[in-house]
């Protein structure tokens, strides 16, 4: 009887140790697992070497789970006809797989889902060697499961799951209202493009070139933008920028017959598709502040700065000198008198 009681605590704590482990290591997220294994510590490495092949490790303890059932049936069996006669086997039986049941599956696998982190972590080290050891078992199991198993790897989180996380992390208090919402700001970059954020055309201020600084005085004055856009003949032929305060320095300076030409700074051109987050990466690397948008003709479109596209993270940046707090609604307010004035857009509209 002391054998058979024996035979049966080794099978179900065998069971339960599988049960649980296989959880344990299935529950932990990738990206928890990595951020342990910055700390560098053994068991931390392991289970990330183990997260980055789950097929071996959790191949290794499918077997050993079912070594335990299958052998250790085996030998229960027999001591139970040993001990308890033909009569009882029947009742035994039912009495076991219930244990097996509850201690070996259910209790087991709770406990490895809670405690998933703390459990994967002590036993990553004893898996990592178990895996080793089975090697020639898991091969040939990898071989048969192979044309099932094999597939495109899946990404460990995608964009609607970070901010669903960042909800969930608002919600109970882990990150503060502005820190969630710029999370999410952030996601739009990729959302919009140049021609999203950009200064249409229709308000863009700009100088000619051949003209002095004289004949420019009162649009430099005037002028509320830090960079003015210098052109040639037209808008489309723009041929770089000014700086509005080196402007004002040379007249300042009694320079006045200098022609706007002489103090022209370059401009970067991009296209109106380019995504926000590709413009700023632009402006980061050129350590410059204002581009021209270029349409699909290659006619000037607008302008677009940084501030620009730091306001789609911060929301909108007004300073003391602004007069003007949303340029694009202001031209497209223009666009429509225009459009009227010509007789294009009627003034009853339905």
């Amino acid at each position: 009887m002391l054998a058979l009681v024996i035979a049966v605590v080794i099978v179900i704590l065998g069971s339960a140790l599988c049960s649980g482990s296989e959880t344990a290591l299935l529950s932990v997220p990738l990206i928890k697992v990595r951020q342990l294994a910055q700390s560098r510590k053994p068991s931390a490495l392991a289970l990330l070497g183990i997260r980055n092949k789950i097929n071996r490790p959790i191949a290794t303890i499918v077997i050993l789970n079912n070594i335990f059932n299958i052998v250790g049936s085996i030998v229960i069996g027999s001591l139970a006809v040993e001990a308890l006669g033909d009569t009882w086997l029947g009742v035994f039986s039912g009495f076991l797989t219930f244990l097996i049941i509850i201690l070996g599956e259910i209790i087991p696998k709770t406990l490895g889902e809670r405690y998933a982190e703390n459990i994967s972590l002590f036993i990553a080290i004893p898996i990592k060697f178990l895996t080793i050891l089975f090697i020639p078992l898991v091969w040939i199991v990898e071989r048969v499961t192979a044309p099932i198993t094999q597939g495109k790897p899946i990404p460990t989180t995608n964009e609607a799951e970070i901010k669903f996380l960042t909800k969930i992390g608002y919600q109970e208090g882990v990150i503060e209202d502005d820190e969630a919402e710029m999370i999410q700001h952030v996601f739009q970059l990729n959302d919009l493009t140049a021609s999203d954020l950009m200064t249409p055309r229709i308000i863009v201020t700009y100088l000619k070139g051949n003209l002095t600084l004289t004949e420019c005085k009162q649009e430099i004055i005037s002028s509320q933008h830090t960079r003015i856009l210098v052109i040639e003949n037209s808008i489309d032929n723009v041929i770089g920028l000014v700086l509005k305060d080196e402007l004002l320095t040379a007249m300042i300076e009694g320079n006045k017959e200098q022609t706007i030409n002489n103090l022209v700074r370059q401009v970067r051109f991009v296209p109106e598709t380019i995504r926000a987050d590709k413009l700023l990466k632009v402006f980061q690397e050129t350590r410059e502040h204002l581009a021209v948008v270029l349409d699909e003709y290659g006619g000037v479109a607008g302008v677009v700065t940084l501030e620009d596209v730091l306001e789609v993270l911060t929301g909108e940046i007004v300073d003391e000198t602004d007069r003007n707090v949303d340029l694009q609604e202001i031209a497209r307010k223009k666009r429509q008198r225009l459009l009227q004035s010509q007789g294009i857009i009627n003034e009853q509209k339905p």
